[in-house]
C-alpha cells in the first residue's frame, strides 16, 4: 500500500469549487486534509467531532494535553462557539481577522473537550487564506487544523513538506504553494480580565496592547503533562532533526570555525544566519542567510529548517536574531527548536 498521500494543486486566490467540494467530502467522512493557511499548512478535520479530532492527535503523535485551534470563516461563527465573547475579543477580531491571530475564549458545550485538552477554554481564529476559508464554508462547521507535521517537528510551509512528514496519515493535501507568514499565529487569552499572550506571533505584543491595553505573561504548568490553554507552549517544539545551537552574533565567528571543522571531519553541519553574511570560500552541508527583516525571516525560517533536515544535518549553528520586540516570535521558535530533546 502506498504511503504517499494525494497532493492536488489548487489556485491560492480563486480555488476550484470542485476541488474544495472534494476536500470537504473527505473531512465530512472523518478524514484529514492538508490545508494551506497564511501561517503554515494545517491538518484539517471536523472540530466538532471527537473521532475526527482523535485522528489528528494520532496522526501527529500529539499528547492530549496540547490543545487544538478551531478555524472558522468569520467572527459571527466564532461567537456561536463561545460561551462568552468579551469586548476584548470583538475588538481584536475586528482589527486582525481574518489573519494570524488566535483568541482563547470560554467554550460552549458543543465544542468537544478533547479539542481543548479538557479545559473550559479553547482557541479560535479566522485564517486569511482563500482556500482555507472556502473549505471551512464548504464543510459548514469549524475545522481543527494544527500544523500538519509530527509533534515537536518543524511545521510545514509547503504541501510537499506535509507529505514527507505525515505520509499516508493524511488523506488529501491541497497544494496552494508556499505559505506567506511562515510561522504560527499569535495566541491571546481573553477569557479573563487581563489579556495574556500565550504564544507570540507576527502580530506583536505592541499591536495587541494598542487595542486592549497592557497584557499579562503566560505561565508554564509545572507538570509536563498538565493541559496547556494553547498550542506552542511545550518547551521543545518546531525542531529539526539536527542539534540546534542558538548563538549570539559575537560568538558566531568561533561557531563558524567549529562548523567548518565538523564538516571536514564528516559531520553534516548547517549554518543559519540573520545579520551576518555567509563567509566566502567555506563549504557547509547546508547554509542560508535569512536577513535582518523579521517578516522575511519568519517567512523563510521553517523552509530553512526543513532544508537542514533534507541535507541530513546533525548539527545546525544558528545566529540568534536581535533581542527586539519585532523578533519575539522568531526568537521563541528558535529557542524551542534548540531546547534539549
Amino acid at each position: 500500500m502506498s504511503t504517499a498521500p494525494e497532493i492536488v494543486a489548487i489556485d491560492p486566490i480563486l480555488p476550484d469549487p470542485a476541488l474544495i467540494a472534494r476536500a470537504a467530502a473527505v473531512i465530512r467522512a472523518g478524514g484529514l486534509v492538508g490545508m494551506p493557511t497564511e501561517t503554515v499548512y494545517g491538518l484539517a478535520a471536523n472540530a466538532l467531532d471527537p473521532a475526527s479530532i482523535a485522528r489528528i492527535y494520532a496522526a501527529k503523535g500529539r499528547p492530549s494535553h496540547n490543545p487544538l485551534i478551531a478555524h472558522v470563516a468569520d467572527a459571527h461563527s466564532a461567537r456561536q462557539l463561545a460561551a462568552e465573547w468579551p469586548i476584548m475579543a470583538q475588538a481584536l477580531a475586528e482589527r486582525f481577522w481574518p489573519g494570524p491571530l488566535t483568541l482563547v475564549v470560554r467554550r460552549k458545550a458543543m465544542v468537544p473537550a478533547v479539542l481543548s485538552a479538557g479545559l473550559d477554554t479553547f482557541g479560535i481564529r479566522v485564517p486569511n487564506h482563500p482556500v482555507a476559508l472556502a473549505l471551512i464554508r464548504a464543510c459548514g462547521f469549524p475545522l481543527a487544523a494544527p500544523s500538519a507535521n509530527k509533534f515537536t517537528e518543524v511545521s510545514p510551509v509547503t504541501a510537499q513538506q506535509v507529505a514527507r512528514g505525515l505520509g499516508a496519515a493524511v488523506d488529501l493535501i491541497l497544494d496552494a504553494g508556499r505559505t506567506t507568514v511562515g510561522i504560527e499565529s499569535t495566541v491571546v487569552d481573553v477569557s479573563s480580565a487581563t489579556p495574556v499572550i500565550l504564544r507570540p506571533g507576527m502580530i506583536s505584543r505592541e499591536s495587541i496592547e494598542a487595542i486592549v491595553g497592557p497584557t499579562g505573561r503566560a505561565s508554564t504548568p509545572i507538570r509536563m503533562d498538565a493541559a496547556r490553554p494553547a498550542p506552542g507552549m511545550i518547551a521543545r517544539h518546531y525542531a529539526p532533526r539536527a542539534h540546534v545551537r542558538l548563538l549570539p552574533v559575537l560568538d558566531m565567528p568561533a561557531a563558524i570555525a567549529e562548523a567548518e571543522a565538523l564538516v571536514k571531519s564528516g559531520t553534516a553541519t548547517g549554518l543559519l544566519l540573520c545579520t551576518l553574511h555567509l563567509p566566502r570560500d567555506t563549504v557547509f552541508t547546508f547554509s542560508s542567510r535569512l536577513g535582518d527583516d523579521p517578516d522575511l525571516y519568519a517567512a523563510g525560517l521553517y523552509d530553512a529548517l526543513h532544508m537542514a533536515d533534507e541535507y541530513h544535518c546533525d548539527e545546525l549553528f544558528v545566529e540568534e536574531p536581535p533581542a527586539t520586540p519585532e523578533w519575539d516570535a522568531i526568537r521563541d521558535r528558535l529557542k524551542r527548536a534548540a531546547h534539549p530533546a
